[in-house]
Order: C-alpha cells, then sequence, then structure tokens
C-alpha cells in the first residue's frame, strides 16, 4: 500500500509572522521558539549519568562496560490473552531475569491493534484506560516540572519563566497546529480514538506526543551485512533517552494490524515504546525494514546550519515531525528508496542521524538528516571519517551516541572490529552495546533476514537487577508471528 502523502508535493508554510497579527500570536510564536530552542537542546529530560553520556563523547579515556550475560528470552504466546477489546488484544509478558518471584522481574504489556487508525486508538485506549490515564498524566507534569530547569541554560529567566508558567500548553499546540500539515491525518484520527476511550484530553495526548519529537537522546545505530555477519542482515536502534521519568514505566510492544480492505492504511507493523505513545522510535514492519534513530548534539560543518560566524544558525519550526515520519516510513514504505524519497522530499526540523535496514535487499543506510541537508551513508562514505575513533569498516555502518563523539565510536569500532564475521544478534547483546553501554531506556536488534527482534527495556522504578536496558534480558520474538496474530 502506498501512502497517499508521500508523492504529494507539500507548500511549505512559512513562519514569519505578519505585522498585523496579534500580540498574542506574536506572543505564542516568542514561546514556541523558545521551547524548541530548549527542546532542542541535549537530553532535556535526562538524568545526570546519561547527559554526561553526550558530554563523555570527548572523554579521553574511553570505558568499557561488562558483558550482558543473561539469556535471551522468549515467551510462550499460546496462552490466552490478559486483556481483550473490540479491535484489541493484549499479553502481559514477565521477564524471569534472576528467576521469578524476585524483585528482578519485569513486566511489560504486548498489544495487538486492529482496524483503520481511530479504531486502533479506540482500542488501545479500552485495553489500557488506566495506564494511559497514568502515564500521559504523569508525563505531562513530569515534562511541565522539567520545563524551566531545561529552560534557563538557553534563554534568559523572565522568558523560560513566562513559558512554564503561563505558556508551556499553548506553545507546544503552536508547534502540533503548525507541523499539522506535514503529519500523516491517521495519527490525529489513532490519537482521538484513545482519547474517546480512555478519557485522557484529546489536547494531552497531542501535547506528549509531540515533545519526544523534540528531544533529543544520545543514541547508538549499528548496521552489519555481507562478510561482517555470519548470514543475517543485523541492525541495531539504542535509545539512551530519559531515565528519571515515568516511560520506563510504561513499556509496551505494540503491533498495528490495519484494516486489510482500505489500501491506503499501510501494512502491518511492530511499535516498541510506550503506553499511549503514538510515534515511533523503535520498530520493524511487514515489509522487513526497520528504524534507528540518533539525535545529533555535536554536529560539524557538513549540517550546513552554521552562519558565516560559525555559530548554529535558527532551528526551523514547522516541518515533518521526526517521530511521525519514522512511523510512516514502517507504515507505508516498502523499500530503502521508499525511506529515502520521504526525507529528501520532506521538511525536515532537527538534526539527526537515522537509518533503515532492508531485509529484502539486504542492507542497511544511515542518513545524515537536517534541515539543510539529507546525505546517505555507507560502508564506503561513512563520515565522519577519523582513522582512529571512527574507521570505516566493509559492510557496516555505525554510530556510537552522536556524530562527532570519539570516545563511544572509539569504543564501538573496537567492538565490532573484535567480532567482525562473527556478529549476531546475541554476539551484540552479550558483547557490544552492553561494553558500549548504550541503550539505557530500551534498545533492539533487528535480525531482517530471519526477520526477529530482540528487545529490552530499562527496569521500571522499585525494580531490581541491573538498571539500564543494555544491561537486562532481552526478549526475542518473531515478526511474522507477531503480524499472525488474528482478531
Amino acid at each position: 500500500a502506498r501512502d497517499p502523502q508521500q508523492n504529494k508535493q507539500t507548500k511549505h508554510r512559512s513562519t514569519m509572522m505578519n505585522p498585523k497579527q496579534s500580540k498574542r500570536s506574536l506572543g505564542a510564536t516568542l514561546i514556541a521558539l523558545a521551547v524548541l530552542l530548549a527542546l532542542c537542546a541535549p537530553l532535556v529530560f535526562a538524568r545526570n549519568e546519561i547527559l554526561q553520556a553526550h558530554m563523555g563523547c570527548h572523554s579521553k579515556t574511553p570505558v568499557y562496560g561488562p558483558e550482558n550475560l543473561y539469556p535471551i528470552f522468549t515467551p510462550d504466546m499460546s496462552t490466552p490473552p490478559l486483556r481483550t477489546a473490540t479491535n484489541g488484544k493484549a499479553w502481559l509478558i514477565n521477564l524471569p531475569m534472576d528467576g521469578l518471584h524476585t524483585n528482578t522481574t519485569q513486566a511489560y504489556w504486548l498489544a495487538h491493534l486492529y482496524g483503520s487508525p481511530y479504531e486502533q486508538g479506540f482500542a488501545q485506549g479500552a485495553l489500557f484506560k488506566k495506564e494511559v490515564h497514568d502515564f500521559l498524566t504523569k508525563a505531562w507534569v513530569y515534562m511541565a516540572d522539567q520545563a524551566l530547569p531545561s529552560l534557563l541554560p538557553f534563554m534568559p529567566e523572565w522568558l523560560a519563566a513566562l513559558v512554564v508558567d503561563l505558556g508551556f500548553e499553548a506553545a507546544l499546540d503552536y508547534v502540533a497546529d503548525i507541523t499539522k500539515a506535514y503529519t500523516s491525518p491517521d495519527i490525529f484520527e489513532e490519537m482521538q480514538g484513545l482519547s474517546d476511550s480512555s478519557g485522557v484530553p484529546y489536547k494531552t495526548i497531542l501535547r506528549v506526543s509531540m515533545v519526544p519529537g523534540l528531544t533529543k537522546g544520545a543514541c547508538s545505530i549499528i548496521g552489519a551485512w555481507g562478510k561482517a555477519v555470519p548470514q543475517n542482515l543485523l541492525q541495531l536502534r539504542a535509545l539512551d533517552w530519559d531515565t528519571d521519568g515515568p516511560f520506563r514505566d510504561y513499556s509496551q510492544v505494540t503491533v498495528y494490524h490495519p484494516d486489510p480492505t482500505n489500501s491506503t492504511q499501510g501494512h502491518g507493523w511492530v511499535n516498541i515504546g510506550f503506553t499511549g505513545f503514538l510515534g515511533a522510535l523503535t520498530g520493524v514492519s511487514s515489509k522487513q525494514l526497520a528504524i534507528s534513530e540518533i539525535g545529533v548534539s555535536y554536529p560539524d560543518a557538513s549540517f550546513g546550519n552554521t552562519g558565516p560566524d560559525g555559530k548554529e544558525g535558527p532551528i526551523p519550526i514547522a516541518g515533518y515531525p521526526f517521530i511521525f515520519l519514522l512511523r510512516d516510513i514502517l507504515k507505508f514504505d516498502e523499500t530503502i528508496d521508499d525511506a529515502a524519497n520521504r526525507m529528501i522530499n520532506t521538511k525536515r526540523t532537527c538534526d539527526l542521524i537515522l537509518a533503515v535496514g532492508d531485509g529484502k535487499e539486504g542492507e542497511v543506510r544511515a542518513f545524515q538528516y537536517s534541515p539543510h541537508v539529507l546525505n546517505i551513508q555507507d560502508d564506503k562514505n561513512q563520515m565522519p571519517y577519523n582513522e582512529t575513533w571512527h574507521p570505516r569498516i566493509d559492510d557496516i555502518v555505525y554510530y556510537g551516541m552522536d556524530w562527532v563523539c570519539p570516545s563511544f565510536n572509539y569504543v564501538l569500532s573496537r567492538q565490532l572490529q573484535k567480532y567482525y564475521g562473527e556478529i549476531t544478534a546475541e554476539v551484540g547483546i552479550r558483547s557490544i552495546t552492553s561494553v558500549l553501554q548504550s541503550g539505557s531506556n530500551h534498545l533492539a536488534y533487528y535480525d531482517l533476514t530471519a526477520q526477529e527482534v530482540y528487545f529490552a527495556f530499562m527496569a521500571p522504578h522499585g525494580v531490581g537487577g541491573p538498571e539500564f536496558a543494555y544491561d537486562r534480558q532481552f526478549t526475542k520474538l518473531s515478526v511474522p508471528d507477531l503480524l499472525a496474530v488474528s482478531l
């Protein structure tokens, strides 16, 4: 199925204000600019350890973590679902970790949603009414509480206080409004369904959905094929993002089953994220496509954002939120070329490194993504090139934590070279991401040849054992089996 929005040329709307606009509109614009400048700053809601991940990019002493020796867990999916609703069903997956009934045992939801976007949203709200309400309420309060200290370093204190005390909601509403023209309508339909069944106001869902797409995490990417692997194409997406807020308590795998009678609704896909969060940060589709993402806090001039004085230029506001772009890649695109054309032909809003793998073609490509450039990266032209800390490796593309990030890329390149020719999901889990110490919130290895996904979540608050996802037990699931589950 094709995305009806993909081949339609969108007229970019100007963000310049008409002098005749009201003071209220001007105020909303200033607040939106302020929020964007702050939210595009590194790791807005991150705790000290993760904030130090970006700072650690330039550490003179690379740090190697311990290996992850937990066995990979495959849940028994022959049991009946714990919850059911019209157009939805859900299983609660219990990870044994150090043994069931210990304080290290971790649980997360695996949900299946069916039908139209509205019906899928309604089903999720019906399945998880309390969880959706609790998560979105806590997330909103947490983000509002965290906003002031996050904004202060980037603007005058009086303006930060104005944003938090009087205009944080208005600012996010404004950002949502001016990005709406670039966003697939089905996302808003799904939000409405979620609101109608859960009772959470639509505006709250929209506001919370906007924030992750405006923040950055110090994440990592690997794509390995050919001589680098024994046989199967492998891709990594490690999410190093907020670890203090409620996100870690609401981990969820959501399987989308579109209406098969409606060709405009795309194809099936799997979203690894949070309860009630409808954007995509991590996921894989029925077309053997998978996504990875890194927020860039240490760009170089090749991103095209610096002016003649060498300082970073203004960040555009209106454009395609990347959490929805990644979602649409999974839902609508069939090849890497489709995904690349989507990125090329849209208005981009942030500095990112994205990656898309295609199990049909047997390749992974990374993308240097900014408002000004879209450059495709492979093993032959991967940038930035540095013989010591970011060497090119045949049949591998990789980025550890950031673009210019010597210490993490040094460790990652050494581990990839050490296991070259033997890199599998099992090897990566045991000896690459745990040693790199990347994937604090969650991470996924996609075996795009076998169509299997291996993933781990951070420990919820109050759960013992290793805290970060890269050190915890992984689950293995078959993507075709997930997509074959009927209502």
